[in-house]
């Protein structure tokens, strides 16, 4: 049985109040105007997991009430004044257990408001009890809805006055969420934003056109992480931004000749710059995200001797923040930005000169990725236990090269196989990255021993830093080891024949420029 109802175009709350009444026995326990406010993070967490968050606020009081989205009732709600930027605010509770593992690192941000008139309407028996209640929800922009709230004992009632709803009074059962519709009124929709990459690619499309076609969802990318970034509102804005810029890094290098040289030299420079820029805040904030990690890896008794790093790493990153969210704001950065999103959008030569540009772009990315796996495999094999740490991290490099081509290009693929193929190599990337993160980790908090070293910092804290170092180092070691046998895997013959048969088949990538 449905439980929320639509109201058909031109019918008031009064009106219907007026018409249910002749029905039926009916009391109006209130009527208040409200404002709602949908909350979600930025990439829609709550919403992929079926879950609007809506706060109301109303003179009486305010609440926060999680629904479902697939038959609007209440998961939980709770009262209070206004609503936490990130889930560790919430307080202990039903919202925070729910909250809080969906959204791990990013803000609770408001998506839109709607102000509306709320009416409590119960229906009532004989005895003047109550059978079934009544929420209405009366809107301006849009048409008003109900919801349906059964009473313990009364299942009979609450499917009468549901047939009721619809037969006589000719409201719709819905199970389209308001947010929707308040979504369409902006010309918007949930999920708009994801930093999944998702190119649907024509394999008959020529190289040079896909490839501007790919640089343009990239930017786009960039761009709408851009004010987040500047005004560090979590920590995943500049995160997704340095992702995309990646991307576009990786593309400039990997997908070859399909662009003037000049133009992919000059743009490559512009893009490495962006990554320099951007590296230090990003590093700073995994620290920060790391910290509560790194306390639990201590013994007890000398966890709490590490806060003074994380006030010493705060000031830090606010700093490096401040720094970053200048040069996003420089004429370098912006002028730069905006002759490349310029350059995009010209249309191409019907007749380029770059070798590769006039291919399919199914037969370069064939190539290109071939190629890229070969160089994976043959820099992986080259790897024993007395190659240096410089070795594992150029294999590294290469693995994340193959991971965006891979990506860039999955829509020309069977998809299930090339997603098979991404997570083969993602097991790899994990330990690579890891063995990477733990080496970096361990560097860069012996420098800060030394700079915090003249900040009349407790000796009890440069030992608990010691006892971390140690521990990022028995990490490091046990991450190698793993690669070795990670690597055994990727390697299996099974595993290059799949490559192989993907993207080795046509004579066109045998044939490498």
């Amino acid at each position: 049985m449905s439980l929320q109802f639509e109201f058909p175009a031109n019918l008031t709350a009064e009106n219907f109040i007026a018409a249910l009444s002749h029905e039926v026995d009916t009391q109006l326990a209130s009527r208040q105007s409200s404002c709602k406010t949908y909350y979600d993070s930025f990439d829609w967490r709550l919403y992929s997991n079926d879950i609007t968050g809506e706060f109301n606020q109303a003179k009486s009081a305010s609440s926060l009430t999680l629904r479902s989205i697939k038959n609007g009732s209440v998961i939980a709600e709770s009262e209070r004044k206004k609503v936490p930027l990130f889930s560790k605010e919430f307080e202990p509770g039903i919202i925070h257990d729910i909250v809080a593992p969906l959204l791990e690192m990013r803000a609770l941000l408001p998506v839109c408001t709607l102000e509306y008139e709320v009416y409590h309407l119960n229906i009532v028996n004989k005895n003047e009890k109550i059978i079934v209640r009544l929420l209405i929800e009366a809107y301006s922009q849009f048409n008003s809805r109900v919801l349906l709230q059964p009473v313990k004992g009364y299942d009979k009632a609450a499917e009468h006055i549901a047939e009721l709803l619809t037969a006589t009074l000719g409201l719709t059962a819905t199970d389209k969420s308001v947010l929707l519709t308040a979504l369409q009124l902006q010309g918007r929709k949930p999920k708009d934003y994801s930093s999944k990459l998702n190119i649907n690619l024509d394999p008959e499309m020529r190289a040079d056109i896909a490839g501007k076609y790919i640089y343009s969802h990239l930017l786009k990318a960039i761009k709408v992480n851009e004010q987040g970034t500047i005004a560090h509102t979590d920590s995943e804005f500049l995160h997704d931004f340095r992702v995309a810029v990646r991307r576009t890094r990786a593309g400039l290098s990997q997908i070859k000749g399909i662009l003037p040289p000049n133009i992919s030299a000059h743009y490559a420079d512009f893009f490495c710059w962006l990554g320099q820029i951007t590296g230090p805040a990003r590093d700073l904030d995994v620290y920060l995200l790391s910290f509560d990690r790194y306390k639990s890896s201590l013994p007890d008794s000398i966890r709490e001797d590490l806060n003074p790093l994380y006030d010493f790493l705060l000031i830090k990153q606010q700093k490096a923040r401040k720094e970053l969210a200048k040069k996003l704001q420089s004429a370098q950065y912006l002028s730069t930005l905006a002759e490349w999103e310029l350059y995009l959008k010209e249309p191409s030569y019907k007749k380029p000169l770059e070798e590769n540009a006039k291919l399919s772009i199914k037969e370069l990315a064939d190539r290109r990725i071939w190629k890229t796996f070969t160089r994976v495999m043959h820099e992986g094999e080259a790897i024993n236990g007395s190659s240096a740490d410089e070795a594992l991290h150029d294999l590294r490099k290469s693995c994340k090269k193959l991971r965006y081509l891979m990506e860039f290009f999955q829509s020309l693929y069977s998809e299930h196989q090339i997603k098979h193929l991404i997570r083969k190599l993602k097991g790899l990337q994990e330990v690579l990255g890891d063995f990477q993160d733990y080496a970096v980790q361990e560097r860069t908090l012996k420098l800060f021993s030394e700079e915090m070293m003249a900040l009349n910092i407790p000796a009890n804290t440069f030992l608990a830093m010691g006892v971390l170092i140690q521990d990022l180092d028995a990490h490091r070691c046990c991450a190698r080891k793993d690669f070795a046998s990670e690597f055994e895997v990727f390697q299996q013959e099974e595993n290059q024949s799949d490559f192989r048969l993907l993207f080795a088949s046509s004579k066109s990538s045998r044939h490498q420029h």
